[in-house]
């Protein structure tokens, strides 16, 4: 008794000597009506009569929400408002969250049907702030839509973070209803797999990126029927590919491979009830089936998608309360002609084929998936746009399409797409990925939002006084890229880009912009090594340009009268640009490839393999096999130019598909040979392969040849990165003029592999004869 007394009249003390401004706004609000424009003041110098109302059987979402609200107030003003639930005492002066019990005494004309799940309100009514959600995480996006547009905060990555010091949080009037038009929203970069970026940019994944509402996510064909348990019994489950049955696709008028389907689909729906979304969708490949079943449906339809519908239709049936998605993918992009997708199937939709340069609906090259995108539109309930904004062979590389992500977006919302998946970069890093989740992750909950106020609100958030350079290097190789008129694509590369974007006088002049951001934060370790990883792409293209050009001005090597050396420039951007990616926590390289260390690897290979005019240096190539369709003039001087490959599969690898190499050299005369090798490249599951075996041999007269070395692969070929391999043959020294090379394909790929049935493709580099 004594305690309460005393607390009571350290109460009065403190509301006597410390409240007055809130005082003040009590006393002059009860002379007002409740609807009142006057402003609100939430705290004062640490102090607030406001109390947080939850529901009183609050949600797990509404009650984080709650929780998030007083632990951002406490840090912005100091003052520690109490939680309290709706059936406990009433007063003026509350933030009520929620589904409310509040709103109906309070008689709020509030529709909670409209706000659907994720939408939210935000409003003044008198003394109290409300801030009301849909069914699931609508109020805690609202109070984060509250911290950021009324109070200043930001979060641009789960490690930049502004939270503003505020003294007096003093409120307008507010009436702010939010509803989002895409209801599902996923931007795939690994910067925003933290639980508070995920719930402060509205996104629908966990914090490693999963995606709780999805069961099976994609490409399942095989996991629904695996073809390591049936196809050996029953090739015919799978899909007929120029007249021969190959475990690539199913077939999808084969009653039991609807059966089996059915029922190991229903087994996985047990082991994760709650999940909503379960993907019924083809692998990925382009060998579809061609049977006469399944060809008659296609053909009807005017596209293949027409046997994947009908099939999918048909599992719908069966999970009357799930949604069944599927692709609309390459061969099965277009809409069937006649088909409905039941009201359960959602159409998962990509738009691999375009480019990036323009906005998708500008761009006459994608009439066709614009056209694809409009047909599913009028038939579709449920449709989910898989969209690419990255460059996937170089995840680290200048990629100007910023310009291009608003509209892209408000063209997939105006034609019925309520769900988005922003592919980015899975791996950490990626050009700017911060930049690009942040405006990605906006632009999705609101289409019409202001990019450029996003833009310059983000950039100098995150690099502080490097904010002006850096927008300006942004913009100046965003009008290059578009004056030059050369497509944009997303399996494109730095070296493609020499003759647009990334010409060796803008890469000047990208330098320059970069130098004078470093300069303008000097002064400050952590805004320095942001700008320093935002260049990290730059220096990867003129790594990736000095390659290509390898030998001469702006090469990998110099020529000192008669002695080749390598750049200095080249090996200190090799272990600077790898020292940063590794302490930034950079995965890949490339999709799928290439760690850093592999990429110093790769280049200390090169280094390491010099300028080497050996005896075969230049020489005449004259080509047996693959035939003269498959070589030009270019590649048959490729062989022996003395440029080496690296971990770019694109540059300075002669490739082709489904044959032997063949070639002999012409030395021109007779002298002594004693070592030969020859360089391939290996990305196994994207059919480049290395050769089952390479076979070298002699002749002095072109004629009689004799075999001196054989070198078998022992390599397997089902994996996903790159590799590159010398076989290198080493005997006795024999006299000899002509050089043959014979490298022996697998032939076409065996059937356990993603590529069944399809030739294999060789790549060489370098013949070297010394």
């Amino acid at each position: 008794m004594v305690l309460r007394i005393f607390t009571c009249l350290i109460a009065v003390f403190l509301i006597g000597g410390r409240f007055s401004p809130l005082l003040a706004q009590k006393k002059s609000k009860q002379k007002k009506e409740d609807n009142s424009p006057e402003r609100i003041i939430l705290a004062d110098k640490g102090q607030t009569l406001y109390r947080i109302v939850v529901p009183s059987a609050a949600t797990a979402d509404e009650q984080k929400a709650a929780n998030v609200l007083q632990d951002y107030l406490l840090q912005i003003s100091g003052a520690a408002l109490p939680i309290i639930e709706a059936d406990r005492s009433r007063s003026r002066y509350e933030i009520v969250l929620g589904q409310n019990e509040r709103l109906g005494e309070l008689g709020l004309p509030i529709n909670l049907n409209e706000l659907k799940e994720d939408g939210f309100l935000i409003k003044t009514d008198s003394l109290r702030l409300i801030i009301a959600g849909g069914n699931e995480k609508g109020t805690l996006y609202g109070v984060y839509s509250f911290l950021e547009k009324y109070l200043g905060c930001r979060m641009y990555s789960p490690k930049v973070k502004v939270v503003p010091r505020q003294a007096t949080i003093m409120l307008d009037k507010i009436d702010d209803l939010q509803v989002p038009v895409i209801g599902f929203r996923d931007t795939h970069y690994r910067v925003t797999w933290d639980e508070e970026y995920t719930d402060w940019h509205k996104l629908d994944h966990d914090a490693k990126g999963g995606r709780p509402d999805w069961g099976m996510w994609v490409h399942t064909f095989n996991e629904l029927v695996p073809p390591d348990v049936y196809y050996d019994e029953h090739p015919e489950y799978f899909a007929m590919v120029n007249g021969k049955r190959l475990p690539t696709q199913l077939c999808l008028t084969n009653h039991d491979v609807l059966d089996i389907t059915i029922q190991n689909l229903r087994r996985k729906i047990a082991e994760n009830p709650e999940a909503k979304y379960w993907s019924v969708s083809q692998n990925d490949n382009r060998n579809f089936c061609t049977c006469d079943n399944c060809k008659a449906i296609d053909d009807r339809e005017d596209s293949p998608s027409g046997s994947i519908i009908q099939f999918v239709n048909q599992v719908a049936d069966q999970f009357p309360d799930k949604m069944i998605s599927t692709l609309a993918y390459e061969y099965g992009r277009a809409a069937p002609k006649t088909l409905i997708p039941r009201d359960n199937v959602n159409i998962m939709l990509c738009s691999i084929e375009a480019y990036r340069d323009k906005p998708i609906e500008a761009d006459t090259t994608s009439a066709d998936f614009v056209k694809d995108v409009q047909d599913w539109g009028k038939i579709a309930k449920d449709i989910i746009v898989w969209d690419y904004v990255i460059q996937f062979n170089h995840l680290i590389s200048p990629f100007p399409n910023l310009h291009t992500l608003k509209p892209n977006i408000q063209f997939f919302a105006k034609n019925g797409v309520n769900a988005l998946f922003e592919q980015g970069n899975r791996e950490v890093g990626g050009e700017f990925a911060a930049l690009r989740a942040y405006l990605l992750s906006k632009l999705m909950w609101n289409p019409e939002e202001d990019v450029a106020r996003l833009m310059s609100d983000f950039l100098n958030g995150y690099y502080g006084a490097a904010a002006k350079p850096i927008q300006q290097y942004i913009d100046e190789m965003t009008q290059a890229q578009a004056a030059s008129s050369q497509p944009l694509r997303i399996f494109g590369s730095p070296n493609e880009a020499s003759t647009s974007y990334l010409s060796p006088e803008l890469m000047k002049r990208y330098e320059e912009l970069f130098n004078a951001a470093e300069l303008a934060v000097a002064d400050s370790v952590q805004l320095l090594e942001r700008v320093r990883i935002a260049r990290l792409p730059l220096e990867y293209a003129w790594m990736e340009q000095a390659k290509k050009k390898y030998a001469g001005e702006g090469g990998v090597f110099q020529k000192f009268g008669d002695r080749w050396e390598a750049s200095t420039t080249f090996r200190s951007k090799v272990d600077d640009f790898t020292d940063l990616c590794i302490r930034e926590g950079v995965t890949q390289v490339k999709e799928w490839s290439t760690s850093p260390d592999e990429y110093r690897t790769a280049n200390y290979r090169l280094l390491a393999q010099g300028m080497n005019e050996h005896l075969a240096y230049g020489k005449k190539v004259t080509f047996i096999s693959p035939g003269n369709n498959a070589v030009t003039a270019e590649h048959a001087k490729m062989l022996t130019d003395g440029v080496r490959g690296s971990q770019d599969y694109t540059y300075n690898w002669f490739s082709f598909s489904g044959q032997d190499l063949e070639v002999v050299i012409d030395l021109e005369e007779l002298q002594p040979v004693r070592r030969i090798e020859s360089a391939y490249f290996q990305y196994g599951f994207w059919l480049r392969l290395f050769p089952r075996k390479v076979e070298y041999s002699l002749s002095a007269d072109g004629e009689n040849y004799t075999v001196v070395s054989a070198v078998n692969n022992t390599l397997p070929i089902d994996q996903y990165g790159g590799q590159q391999r010398d076989f290198i043959g080493e005997f006795t020294p024999q006299n000899a003029r002509y050089v043959k090379v014979k490298a022996y394909s697998i032939g076409n790929t065996p059937g356990w592999h993603p590529g069944a049935g399809r030739p294999a493709n060789m790549l060489i580099d370098e013949i070297v004869v010394e």
